[in-house]
């Protein structure tokens, strides 16, 4: 099939997935047109079936803030046009799904009628979406897509919940590529960051006030009063700044590391020894499923989709949120016995196994044909 992928570009889940279908896709023989206004960053890679439109928008002092929707309107339907499209998939409600319904209404102009699927990630539903400013256009372009898909049961719900939808939204969870993501020999890496032989713990976000960052410096600092050890912090964001003024108050410095945006992952997942994600809203934990993909064993609240993913007492803890106190005695309960530690290791392998690539995305393949079999990308007469 000939796909036309909008997403946004960043480390954010959305656009990971997104961009990971996209490889994914183009792997198994399909033509994928993302369109953009960067170059996504896990786009790294060359494929004769991948091809990536840039979205410009030009600036007028005349607006206070650049057209970005009508210029990535205007892009989708000039993709389509000239590149014979199957279908658009757009990734994140806001404002992908509302723009694509407007690019769908240009193109029967073209007499051309191509089918838009719209996947919903999470705060596009959970946070933002809830807006009053925004519901309104949220449900009306929900209900306007052709296919919608959520990538979990929790989100599934909480649209039908707080949205007046009445489209039908098909479970396609997230996926994890577990090839990449496996645990490597990386024990001379290791030994450079944990000098004395030190626990290694992890967190990677994007730095906002849902992830709830101080509770992972809490849960950190309560565990290292026990044993000696180490954090990670990976990802960069607008709560960076106040994390790295909490590490001096609690005089955790030396102990903690803040690594910034990384992509190769993986590798640090390969030295880790716990896996923590204490978010206050989290519509699925695609950096925990990929940590336990490496067999890093998980220490996370109950927020959201995340118990779909993290398995309580088996591949990892679940807590209410805000309760340090548990995720702290959860991961030292992990971090000294190391018998246990191993059987969670190799549960949470097992359990990542289960959002494979090689699983999921046929599973994207059958929707898109059921959607367009039904649509059709019929010319209107």
């Amino acid at each position: 099939m000939n796909i036309g992928i909008v997403c946004y570009p960043t480390y954010g889940g959305s656009g990971v997935v997104a961009t990971e279908l996209g490889k994914s896709l183009a792997d198994r023989g399909h033509t994928i047109h993302f369109i953009t206004y960067n170059r996504p960053i896990r786009l790294d890679l060359f494929s004769e079936n991948i091809f990536y439109h840039q979205v410009r928008t030009p600036n007028y002092p005349l607006f206070e803030f650049s057209p970005y929707e009508s210029a990535l309107a205007s892009a989708m339907v000039e993709v389509a046009r000239f590149n014979n499209l199957d279908a658009f998939h757009v990734h994140y409600a806001i404002p992908h799904a509302s723009v694509a319904f407007l690019a769908k209404q240009i193109l029967k102009r073209y007499r051309l009628n191509i089918p838009v699927i719209t996947t919903l990630h999470g705060t596009d539903i959970t946070l933002v979406g809830k807006d009053k400013s925004f519901e309104p256009v949220v449900s009306f372009s929900i209900d306007q897509s052709d296919g919608v898909t959520a990538v979990s049961d929790f989100l599934r719900k909480d649209t039908l919940d707080h949205f007046h939808v009445e489209r039908k939204i098909k479970v396609i969870p997230n996926f994890v590529d577990i090839d990449r993501f496996q645990r490597h020999d990386k024990d001379h890496f290791r030994k450079m960051i944990a000098t004395q032989g030190e626990k290694l713990l992890l967190h990677t976000s994007n730095f906002r006030k849902v992830k709830r960052i101080g509770d992972v410096l809490k849960t950190f600092a309560r565990v290292r009063e026990k044993i000696p050890s180490k954090l990670l912090m990976i990802g960069d964001g607008p709560e960076r700044g106040p994390a790295e003024a909490m590490c001096r108050e609690m005089n955790l410095c030396d102990d903690i590391v803040f690594l910034g945006s990384q992509n190769a992952v993986e590798e640090i997942y390969s030295i880790g020894d716990l896996f923590i994600i204490p978010s206050g809203s989290e519509s699925f934990g695609l950096s925990a499923l990929e940590a336990m993909s490496c067999g890093v064993p998980v220490i996370s609240s109950n927020a959201g989709g995340l118990p779909e993913v993290v398995i309580d007492g088996e591949t990892g803890f679940t807590s209410p949120i805000g309760d340090v106190d548990k995720m702290a005695k959860d991961a030292l309960s992990l971090l000294q016995d190391d018998k246990k530690w191993q059987i969670f290791s190799k549960n949470a392998r097992k359990q990542a196994e289960q959002f494979s690539l090689a699983y999921i995305v046929p599973l994207y393949e059958d929707y898109y044909q059921k959607v367009v079999q039904q649509v059709g990308k019929k010319v209107i007469a």
